[in-house]
């Protein structure tokens, strides 16, 4: 199970005032190409779950994972996650022809096995599994408080959102922790109420609805 806290900021110039505050405690920034799959017939996005690739750094590092029944709630995420990595040449060649993810039931990958045995998902023509497109997210990562922060500019192609995550075991604390500094350095924020590949497969970005009394919460 995967639990983050996971805070939406309102547009660039929060995401920018952000970076400079947590620039004294930067690691490592990632460009991440995210793309997704599902069967002809919806069969992973009928069961809360999404197959996806992704790839860092011009293909430096490819991993596929499987993740199902998200939970939102208050700004903290759950969800089940299983990873796996692969090489970049095979996830490439996967992308064009999608089947090839399919293969791999037979041999090392878990993940698929589960794709087609607990979701439906079979044969070996091209028509077995879609690919479905993606998005490009921009990931600095910083070590602040003892927490590891992953600052994202997501790219779509119907607009670009800003966010700040937090995988943790307490997430409440990480929660509060991550509200004061937001606070503290007058930049507004929000609740995320839908992770990424629901806003893609939205096509559309989460609407401004005002802001919440007494919390200076902008709500989505």
């Amino acid at each position: 199970m995967e639990v983050e806290v996971k805070l939406r900021l309102p547009d660039s110039n929060a995401h920018q005032r952000l970076s400079t505050v947590l620039s004294p405690f930067h690691v490592k920034t990632h460009v991440q190409e995210n793309i997704f799959f599902d069967g002809p017939n919806s069969e992973l996005a009928t069961n809360l779950a999404a197959l996806r690739l992704r790839f860092y750094d011009l293909d430096s590092q490819c991993v596929l994972s499987l993740k199902a029944k998200p939970v939102m709630s208050n700004g903290i995420s759950r969800i089940q996650e299983d990873e796996e990595p692969l090489d970049p040449v095979i996830g490439r060649a996967s992308v064009a022809e999608p089947w090839r993810l399919l293969l791999m039931a037979d041999h090392s990958s878990e993940i698929m096995k589960r794709v087609r045995e607990e979701y439906g998902v079979v044969g070996d023509d091209n028509k077995c599994l879609v690919c479905l497109g993606g998005f490009r997210n921009v990931r600095a990562v910083y070590e602040w408080s003892g927490l590891k922060l992953e600052l994202d500019e997501t790219n779509y192609d119907f607009g670009t959102c800003y966010e700040i995550e937090c995988e943790t075991s307490e997430p409440e604390r990480a929660k509060n922790l991550l509200e004061e500094l937001l606070r503290s350095n007058g930049i507004e924020y929000s609740y995320s109420k839908a992770n990424k590949f629901a806003i893609f497969r939205a096509g559309k970005l989460p609407q401004k609805m005002g802001r919440e009394g007494g919390r200076g919460i902008l709500r989505l």
